[in-house]
This record gives C-alpha cells, sequence and structure tokens, in this order.
C-alpha cells in the first residue's frame, strides 16, 4: 500500500507506490506560500479535507520554480466558498460548473497575508471539488462530472503520474500511482488505460512532447505507442490550444532530445517535420540528416519564441530543394526562399500573429546569407533587415547555432557569426546609417536637386544610402546634395 506521512506516522492510501523521502516534504512545505496554507487551513479548520495538487507539488519535488497553487477538496464548491468568505477572502465563481472556486487571499506589498482594507493586491488560488469525470464527448471536456470521495480518485483523473500527486503540510506527499518515482527514473507515463486517456483530449499527446522538451523526461512505451496511434485525433484540438502547446515545446530545456523521440507525432501538427526527417544531406559540411541538424540548432539558440521558431523552420526548405550532383553530394540551392514560403504557411496555419511571422520569415530567408564580418558588410545586412538591429542580432544567434550543427567543416562558421554581432556592436556605436531614414538628408533635398516628383525620389535616397554603406558619401548633408545633384546631372545625360 502506498501511503504518506502524517504528524502521527504513515497512513494507508490506495495502491502501491513509494513514501517520498522527508526530504522532499521539507522542500515542498517550505515553498508553499503563505497565502496557500491560509486557505488550506480555512477548509480543514472548517473540518473538510484540502491538498495541494499539480504543477505545484510535481515541480517543487523536481527543485522548478513554481508560483500557481492548486487546491482539491472534498468540499462543494458552495461551501469552499461560505468558508473563504468567512475568513476574509474573496471569491470568483470561474469553473462552478466543473466545481471549481477561484479564492483571493489579500496581500501586502511584502506578500504576506493582511486585512482586505489594506491589501496591495490579491493572489489568487483555484480551489476545486474532488471529482470523477465522464466521458469526453468533444475530445476535451468532460461530458459530466460527479463528485469524489477521496482524493485518491481526484488523482485517477490526472494525465500523468507525475501530475497525479497530492501534497498536505501535516499529512505529506499522496502519490498513488507511482508519480514519484516515475519523475525519479525520468519518465512520462499516462495514469491509467494510454488509449482511453488520449481519447479524452488529444491535447494530451502534445502536453506529453512539451514536458519531454521542459524535463528532459523519456516516454514510457505504452504511453508513445498510444500517442502515435491517437495522433490523429489532434484534428478535433483547436489551433490555438496545439500553438500554445508547441510554444512551449520549442522553449523546452530538452528540445533537441524531445524533437528526436517524438516527431512523428509532431508531424501531425508539423507535417513539414516528416520530409525532414527523411532528408539526408551527404555532404562535406554535415553529419546529421535536416531533422537532428535542425534538433540540434533549436538546442542551441537562445530559448526565445523567436529563435527557436526561426532555427525549427530555417532548414525546412531543404527536402524540396535537395538533389545530388553526379559527384555523390547533396546541394540544397535556394532553400532558404522555399523555406521562407513553408515557414509563412506553417505559422499562418498556426494563427501566430502577422508581425511575428514576418520576423521568422526574415530570419529563415536570410540564415545562409555571406555577411563580410565588415561595417560595410553589416551594414548592408541591416539595410536588407529594414535597419532592425535585434533582428540581426537574432541573425547572428541562428547563423552561429546553425554552423555547430554542422560538421567540423562548417562549425567553423561560428566563430564568424560572433565576429558580425561584434561589428554590429561598432556600426550601432558609430551611429552609421543604413536606413533611409538615418540619412543626413530627405525627400526635400531629393527635390531641391532636381529630382523628378515621384519614384524616382526614393530610388535616389537609396542610391545615397547605398554610396554611405559603402563608404563612398559621409552621411552628412553637404555631402550628400552633392551626391544627389550629380547623380540627376547623369540621369539626365
Amino acid at each position: 500500500m502506498a501511503f504518506y506521512m502524517s504528524e502521527d506516522g504513515p497512513m494507508t492510501l490506495g495502491r502501491s507506490a513509494e513514501r517520498m523521502p522527508g526530504e522532499a516534504e521539507a522542500r515542498l512545505r517550505a515553498a508553499l506560500p503563505g497565502w496557500a496554507q491560509l486557505v488550506l487551513g480555512a477548509l480543514e479548520g472548517a473540518g473538510y479535507e484540502a491538498w495541494v495538487v499539480g504543477g505545484f507539488v510535481r515541480d517543487g519535488l523536481l527543485g522548478r520554480p513554481s508560483h500557481d497553487v492548486d487546491i482539491a477538496t472534498d468540499a462543494r464548491w458552495q461551501e469552499v466558498q461560505r468558508v473563504a468568505e468567512a475568513a476574509g477572502l474573496r471569491t470568483h465563481e470561474t469553473g462552478v460548473k466543473h466545481g471549481t472556486l477561484t479564492v483571493t487571499v489579500p496581500l501586502d506589498a511584502a506578500g504576506d497575508v493582511v486585512p482586505a482594507e489594506v491589501a496591495k493586491h490579491w493572489e489568487a488560488v483555484e480551489v476545486t471539488t474532488y471529482r470523477i469525470e465522464g466521458p469526453y464527448e468533444d475530445g476535451r471536456r468532460p461530458s459530466s462530472v460527479t463528485a469524489a470521495r477521496t482524493i485518491e480518485e481526484d488523482l485517477a483523473r490526472r494525465d500523468f503520474t507525475m501530475n497525479a500527486l497530492a501534497f498536505h503540510p501535516a499529512r505529506g506527499i499522496a502519490d498513488p500511482y507511482g508519480g514519484a518515482a516515475d519523475m525519479a527514473a525520468g519518465i512520462i507515463r499516462i495514469v491509467g488505460d494510454p488509449d482511453a486517456r488520449f481519447a479524452e483530449d488529444g491535447l494530451r499527446i502534445l502536453r506529453a512532447c512539451r514536458f519531454a522538451s521542459q524535463l528532459g523526461f523519456a516516454l514510457e512505451g505504452a504511453t508513445y505507442e498510444a500517442m502515435l496511434s491517437h495522433k490523429h485525433l489532434l484534428a478535433r484540438v483547436s489551433t490555438e490550444r496545439i500553438t500554445h502547446e508547441l510554444d512551449a515545446f520549442v522553449a523546452g530545456a530538452f528540445v533537441h532530445d524531445a524533437l528526436m523521440a517524438t516527431w512523428e507525432v509532431l508531424a501531425f501538427a508539423v507535417p513539414e517535420l516528416a520530409a525532414m526527417a527523411r532528408c539526408p544531406q551527404r555532404n562535406p559540411y554535415h553529419v546529421y540528416d535536416v531533422l537532428e541538424h535542425t534538433a540540434w540548432a533549436m538546442q542551441r539558440v537562445p530559448p526565445t519564441r523567436l529563435l527557436r521558431w526561426a532555427a525549427l523552420c530555417h532548414d525546412m526548405g531543404k527536402p524540396a530543394a535537395a538533389f545530388r550532383g553526379a559527384d555523390g553530394i547533396d546541394h540544397f540551392y535556394g532553400h532558404a526562399e522555399v523555406g521562407a514560403r513553408l515557414t509563412r504557411g506553417l505559422l499562418g496555419r498556426l494563427l501566430m500573429g502577422t508581425a511575428f511571422q514576418d520576423d521568422v520569415v526574415r530570419l529563415v530567408r536570410a540564415h545562409d546569407d555571406e555577411v563580410a564580418p565588415t561595417p560595410k558588410g553589416v551594414r548592408r545586412a541591416l539595410a536588407r533587415l529594414d535597419g532592425d538591429a535585434e533582428l540581426f542580432r537574432a541573425l547572428c544567434q541562428l547563423k552561429r547555432a546553425d554552423a555547430l550543427a554542422h560538421s567540423e567543416l562548417g562549425a567553423a562558421r561560428a566563430e564568424q557569426a560572433a565576429k558580425l554581432e561584434a561589428v554590429l556592436d561598432e556600426v550601432l556605436a558609430a551611429e552609421d546609417a543604413f536606413t533611409v531614414a538615418a540619412l543626413a538628408v530627405g525627400g526635400r533635398d531629393a527635390l531641391a536637386a532636381g529630382c523628378p516628383k515621384g519614384p524616382a525620389v526614393g530610388a535616389l535616397l537609396d542610391a545615397a544610402l547605398e554610396a554611405v554603406i559603402d563608404g563612398q558619401v559621409p552621411n552628412e548633408q553637404e555631402a550628400l546634395r552633392t551626391f544627389m545633384r550629380e547623380q540627376v546631372r547623369r540621369a539626365r545625360k
């Protein structure tokens, strides 16, 4: 029998599992905020049972930061509301249809519990009645919810064993499904029958992938097989929910391992992965196929949303562009442009914002550009990116990660990417012009030089910018006016 620790000793609870060590309990006890303990104490002081559940327990045991606190209790939501308001707390009927009430606790600026009238802010705790869920007829929510009698019955509805844990500061940890042992072994395992649990909510498939990327855990065999056989259920999941999970996946600390382990599942949401996995790169600059090269590039860029998606997409065009020369070497001419188009399609399907799409597409299109590590070369590259210095910095980071994911021959390019960032800093410090807006002249100067109105004005300013970037003319008003007059004179000949 599994058991948790009370102040009086061990107590039995459900099926077999090992008792958690006292050190883990002490760590959770120390991490549990006072405002959450207040809600627990109010419920138990009124004669009900309550436990902290969910991500706070999981992350606390893993030594990860955790802020949100969820509580499960045998009290009905109306009883929770009565107890909370009697204790001077506020309540919000956010999910009472499924037994969830949000309780807010008044805090001062230091985070200590205070009377409501002097509160600086309020901290929210979701309190949910123990429940058993009916069928998931819409593939997202249970069609019915009934009250459960015990915490073990409530934990049975959780998705993975590492999420089916509960904690109480006095009673310790409840672990009826072996979640602690699975976390210690680095395993993601579904609670109960994998086929049934994924059929309830297809998004759990992507949640498993996301946890693999965030935690570096492996998927238990039966769990992964069920993910593969049920990935078609993702067609029933809203795009917004899929995109949310994919954003978290690409940002994971173990994204390389997770992508290589789960790409066949992810391919239902990102079908471009299937072609990448089957695209070898037989040339001296590569040692991986396109997918694993991509996975290493993702691992080696900073975990920002922009860079991780750019790294995922940067070589997406290679399968379409690939051909093998007579010498047996694989070539991918034009793959960046193909990849830019595929990236636009992918991010558009995932309903990502237009500005974000634009930035990712520009990075994909430019990732293979040759940029000389000189002020002139950097100014030209900045001009192609509409003067966006931070986007160029991201391009340098993408180039570095891309190079490090090559063979030793390709990895040598990583140093050049670092040099580009250094030159960028020099260009910015010197306040060099790399956009028309930064020129010391404008449209009126062009007209004064004799340029006809219309598109010719923009063309003349572009020519002036080119001359400044090339170092032919200083970015000074009189010098540029002279340059423009000469350009107009030549055009009239």
